[in-house]
């Protein structure tokens, strides 16, 4: 019989218009067990959050919560359901949603939980809010990490190692996953200037119920606080609340935040009326995103029609010349790279030499936070060999969080 390209490792199923009981929970632990994955449908993550919501139910509202779960499971399946169209695990869950809704008398309108995020791939109860050793304990290796940077113009180095210099303005989303929201908003440097750089920065640390408070941190270009919104310095009460922390490594200037239990690294920077981003983050983290998260300049960098080519003119005040942008940023920056005319297009744009420092963090915290050594220095030439296999890296990071449920 043709399954349409359904996982190898199903049986033959009996008609689907006769499920009991006993042939849905087996076939949902069976889908769970698949070493199968198409590259956007989710469905698989559905099923997991699913069995994961009720195998602990027991008492009287064992009820109540199972059609909780139901409709969380629904909502789901109805999020993914545009790409998942042919795929047999998805058909099979909206037919085993729909009985075991009659089963447990369940109504299809009414609450739901609201969407939280899972635990950190890898995790386990054991060092739950400890990502590196609880990887290292499920997987017998470290995890691997991505990292991104923006700042002056903006500039975008994304995980990909795509390098965009960008006329964003008004506020756009470097991070949207799963454990993390990072936004920064852009305003013009000058009066009449199209050059823009970073003027607020709002980085949100999501509820992880083990581990975290939700927490909010934010910056603005005069402005660089060493504590959260509320004036805590790390996560909460909770039994891993220092986890997630603060670190001022100059009073104004410097911050750092490090956030254990998600494998992540944060430093905001504040130069004159700029403020730059950089991150360090593991591979899974950054990869837990949905479709509707689809715009994170980390990811995928600036919109085509927001970029601005290597070869643009840019249009400075007069205050300080080109020839006076090169030797001051050579001072900061020895090695003509990336950074290096970055730091030159921001001066002359911009008419601040403050941006020198700017353009100087990102490369050190870039010395820090990349994985590879040798990717440290981007090139032009390097710049135009990624754009073309930038789209590949946005599919595999898309492809993360499914592959995490499958196995």
């Amino acid at each position: 019989m043709d399954w349409s390209g359904g996982p190898p490792c199903l049986p033959r199923l009996p008609p689907l218009h006769f499920p009991g009981r006993g042939f849905l929970l087996k076939t949902l632990f069976l889908l769970l067990l698949c070493r199968y994955v198409q590259t956007r449908c989710r469905i698989l993550r559905c099923n997991s959050e699913y069995v994961a919501s009720t195998l602990p139910l027991r008492g009287p509202g064992r009820r109540v919560a199972h059609c909780l779960a139901l409709r969380a499971y629904a909502r789901c399946t109805r999020h993914t359901a545009r790409t998942c169209r042919g795929d047999l695990a998805f058909h099979l869950a909206v037919h085993g949603i729909e009985d075991l809704m009659a089963q447990h008398n369940c109504s299809k309108e009414g609450p739901s939980p609201a969407p939280h995020p899972p635990h950190p791939p890898g995790a386990r109860a054991t060092d739950l809010c400890s990502y590196e050793k609880a990887f290292a304990h499920k997987h017998g290796r470290p995890p691997t990490y991505r990292h991104c940077a923006s700042f002056g113009d903006p500039h975008v180095r994304t995980f990909g190692d795509d390098f965009h210099t960008c006329r964003v303005e008004g506020s756009w989303p470097l991070l949207d996953n799963h454990y993390l929201f990072a936004q920064a908003t852009h305003s013009p440097v000058a009066k009449g200037s199209n050059a823009t750089a970073t003027s607020k920065i709002t980085i949100i640390f999501k509820n992880m119920k083990e581990c975290i408070d939700q927490k909010v941190y934010q910056a603005e270009a005069d402005n660089l606080p060493a504590a959260f919104v509320d004036g805590s310095l790390n996560g909460g009460e909770r039994p891993g609340g220092d986890s997630l922390s603060i670190l001022e490594r100059a009073p104004g200037q410097h911050v750092e935040i490090r956030a254990a239990y998600i494998g992540t690294t944060i430093v905001v920077r504040r130069a004159g009326k700029q403020l730059s981003f950089s991150i360090r983050v593991a591979e899974e983290v950054a990869g837990s995103f949905t479709e509707e998260q689809d715009l994170q300049l980390c990811v995928g960098g600036c919109p085509p029609s927001q970029r601005i080519s290597r070869h643009h003119s840019c249009c400075g005040h007069g205050t300080i010349s080109a020839e006076k942008a090169h030797r001051l940023c050579k001072e900061k920056l020895p090695v003509e790279d990336v950074y290096f005319h970055s730091c030159v297009f921001d001066v002359v744009a911009s008419g601040d030499s403050n941006s020198t420092l700017a353009a100087r963090g990102a490369l050190e915290d870039a010395r820090l936070f990349h994985p590879d050594a040798k990717k440290l220095h981007l090139f032009w030439r390097d710049v135009a060999h990624h754009a073309a296999t930038s789209s590949f890296l946005c599919l595999t990071l898309a492809a993360i969080p499914a592959l995490a449920w499958e196995i």
